[in-house]
């Protein structure tokens, strides 16, 4: 069985009762919107890329003001062609402030647009699992950072 470990840092970006996010193709093509953050890069620390990924996905650049908290899943499975895989994906979750540029969408990378959601209107969108995840973070603020399985269920 293969292995595969992804480290990922996502921001959660809100200002004046809106959500900063990204859209993105979710596995079967349906747009998805997601937190703005992604993959670290071998040798890169976790808080820069952050603010690398949110800059590439919104235009925005941030400064990181806290850290929410850290989520963790496993998944196994076959993959469509080759051996089954055991994949665990480490989701890093700060807070940002955008300090600088110019709301934009990304282009030839993993999302083509970025938009701000009032927060209340969140709920109703086609989102993944670790938005609610990190918004339960944001607003809950556990002292051990670890999001509570019963209050954020599906991760």
């Amino acid at each position: 069985m293969r292995e595969n470990l992804r480290v990922a840092a996502y921001a959660v970006c809100v200002r004046e009762g809106q959500l900063l996010l990204a859209r993105s193709p979710g596995p079967d093509g349906t747009p998805e919107w997601v937190l703005p953050g992604g993959g670290m890069e071998h040798g890169e620390d976790p808080y820069d890329t952050v603010r690398r990924e949110v800059t590439e996905e919104t235009g925005y650049r941030i400064r990181v003001t806290g850290l929410l908290g850290v989520d963790s899943f496993r998944r196994t499975g076959r993959p469509r062609v080759g051996r089954r895989t055991d994949q665990q994906a480490l989701r890093i979750i700060y807070e940002g402030e955008v300090v600088g540029g110019d709301l934009r969408y990304e282009v030839g990378g993993s999302t083509d647009f970025a938009a701000w959601h009032p927060l209340e209107a969140v709920s109703g969108l086609v989102r993944v699992r670790l938005v609610d995840t990190a918004l339960g973070l944001w607003r809950e603020r556990p002292a051990d950072g670890h999001p509570a399985p019963a209050r954020y269920p599906g991760r």
